[in-house]
């Protein structure tokens, strides 16, 4: 895997900001992650934070004890390493009741791609996917692996409200919803994990690098689910064991 160019971008004087490359790709995401773990593993004093996003990694930093240059040279050094691409070190299978009430854009999404809904769901279900990262709303996780076929551009109208735990796609991405928030993205089901549960440890149950494997689920089993997931347990299940 050739390494993404990299760019370092100052914000202020208490955050740098670490570019690779212009374009979402699992390449850029793996450098990203890759600097992350280097970081923490360095455990540098001025470090305060680091966010990891699609292909960017922000770090934020103690300005009192701020040396910009040789945090410079630090970061390009660790970053700048042929970085293979990973494993995920955890992968989670997490149930995925699909259409009707918990998919309302399911008919509608198959029907623009000529499919029918029980094949959109195999299509949608078969891939693993990896979270790439975590944002914009506490626990969203943010998946890369949607087969291309499905890709469809946002809806035109948003919605004002979407449940907590929708299943979507939005181009390119697929997403898991931790949250009720607005939303225009194109909703096929609903799980009943909680993936943010203030609270519970952990509070977030999902963490960039990790793959996700949706398993279709009845109907019928949703209650059950739900209230397991709301008396804190997992209901996701590892299964990299």
């Amino acid at each position: 895997m050739s390494p993404s160019p990299i760019r370092l971008l100052w914000c202020g004087d208490s955050a740098l900001t670490v570019e690779f490359g212009d374009v979402i790709d699992a390449g850029a995401n793996a450098q990203v992650l890759a600097l992350d773990d280097r970081l923490r593993v360095a455990a540098m004093p001025v470090i305060v934070e680091t966010v990891p996003t699609y292909r960017s990694l922000t770090i934020h930093l103690d300005p009192v004890r701020l040396n910009p240059n040789a945090l410079e040279a630090a970061v390009r050094k660790l970053a700048e390493n042929t970085i293979p691409e990973r494993p995920p070190a955890r992968i989670w299978r997490v149930p995925v009741v699909y259409g009707g009430e918990y998919g309302i854009d399911l008919v509608d999404v198959a029907r623009h791609h000529g499919l029918a809904p029980e094949t959109l769901v195999a299509r949608h279900s078969a891939p693993e996917y990896r979270v790439v990262m975590i944002g914009f709303l506490p626990g969203y996780a943010y998946l890369d692996g949607l087969d291309p076929g499905l890709a469809l551009s946002r809806r035109t109208s948003p919605r004002a409200s979407t449940p907590a735990g929708t299943i979507s796609i939005g181009g390119v991405q697929a997403l898991i919803a931790s949250i009720a928030a607005p939303s225009g993205w194109h909703l096929l089901g609903r799980t009943p994990v909680r993936s943010f549960m203030p609270g519970r440890d952990p509070v977030f149950l999902f963490q960039p690098g990790d793959g996700i494997r949706f398993e279709p689920t009845a109907p019928s089993c949703w209650d059950a689910l739900d209230k397991a997931a709301a008396a804190g347990e997992p209901v996701a299940e590892r299964v990299d064991a």
